[in-house]
């Protein structure tokens, strides 16, 4: 950024509103390892993220923990045993809360990685308790037999946000998957359950075949810019649709070029992950730098002045939003 050209204008506030909170920047760092220490939160609330999502507490490791526990023959050490790791797990994440809480000044969003119902209502209370300033929700149930249908799938999303909204009074948002036939839909039934927010879309374990060695591995984690697309296209689909949902655009967010464009869609912030694995904390940043250079090149004052700008909504071509099929353009293609 050129600092005697734009010396002379008043900067833009690169701040927005997300779940109610106040942000400094629309850039959060997404829930990984990144954001499973104290130092780093640190580093990065320094580098300018807006808010820090802490690393997930997985209700699957805890159950896999707990089943991996070879007493079958004494049910009362077993159930007991089973309980003790569990709640031992969960003070961990509470006593990461309250420490990140005494010293972080930017929002502090936890994070349940859910695969059922249940326990979870009773870990989110505890979560609030603990100073967290909202709760994400990452929700994916794997299709078990060939009867299960798509409607049972998505009732068990629902049932399990509606469950958490009602035992906590801090902001609720559910990161969903881009494998529904309809995610309006599936937005627009956790509206109406109380949730405050989306992030769209979660990025799910990959598994891969090695073909020399005959095993099965993990593709790549990390995601990269192409895979923003299908997110823009959402985001800006769902924020004309449900506008009362606050909307943050997850994965494939590497540059402040592709901050701004989700804005535009209607996003209220992104999160970023991959980006800082590869370029480490400064990226975000060069993130704010680039929202904030082109906000003042365009005339900007605050972010909500052009967010949901290009949503589907706002744009004179809607149907570049709604067009699914490559023919019109392969068939001139040369």
């Amino acid at each position: 950024m050129n600092n005697n050209k734009f010396k002379n204008i008043i900067m833009a506030n690169i701040g927005t509103t997300y779940l109610g909170l106040k942000l400094k920047s629309p850039v959060i760092v997404g829930s990984s390892s990144l954001t499973a220490s104290l130092d780093n939160i640190k580093k990065y609330e320094t580098a300018g993220a807006g808010a820090v999502v802490l690393k997930s507490l997985f209700e699957e490791q805890i159950l896999r923990e707990a089943a991996s526990l070879d007493i079958n023959d004494y049910p009362e050490a077993s159930d007991y045993l089973n309980n003790y790791l569990r709640d031992n797990t969960v003070d961990t994440y509470l006593n990461q809360i309250r420490e990140v809480k005494k010293t972080a000044l930017i929002p502090i969003i936890a994070s349940i990685n859910c695969v059922k119902g249940g326990d979870w209502t009773a870990f989110a209370s505890k979560i609030e308790e603990a100073g967290a300033d909202a709760l994400e929700l990452n929700i994916f149930f794997m299709p078990e037999t060939r009867t299960q249908t798509a409607q049972e799938i998505e009732q068990q999303y629902l049932a399990t946000a509606a469950e958490v909204v009602k035992a906590v009074s801090v902001p609720v948002a559910v990161k969903i998957s881009n494998h529904f036939t309809n995610p309006l839909n599936i937005i627009n039934e956790l509206y109406y359950r109380g949730v405050k927010g989306v992030i769209m879309f979660n990025r799910f374990y990959e598994p891969d075949i090695n073909i020399e060695k005959m095993e099965l591995g993990s593709s790549d984690v990390l995601s990269n810019h192409v895979e923003m697309r299908g997110t823009q296209r959402w985001i800006a689909k769902a924020s004309a649709k449900i506008p009362l949902v606050d909307y943050a655009a997850s994965t494939g967010i590497e540059s402040g070029e592709s901050v701004v464009k989700m804005l535009l869609a209607g996003a209220k912030a992104v999160q970023v992950c991959s980006a800082i694995y590869k370029g480490g904390g400064s990226i975000i940043k060069y993130m704010n730098d680039f929202v904030n250079e082109w906000m003042v090149r365009h005339g900007y004052r605050e972010t909500s002045e052009f967010i949901g700008k290009m949503n589907l909504t706002n744009v004179q071509d809607s149907l570049g939003y709604e067009r699914a099929q490559f023919m019109k353009y392969f068939s001139s293609y040369k």
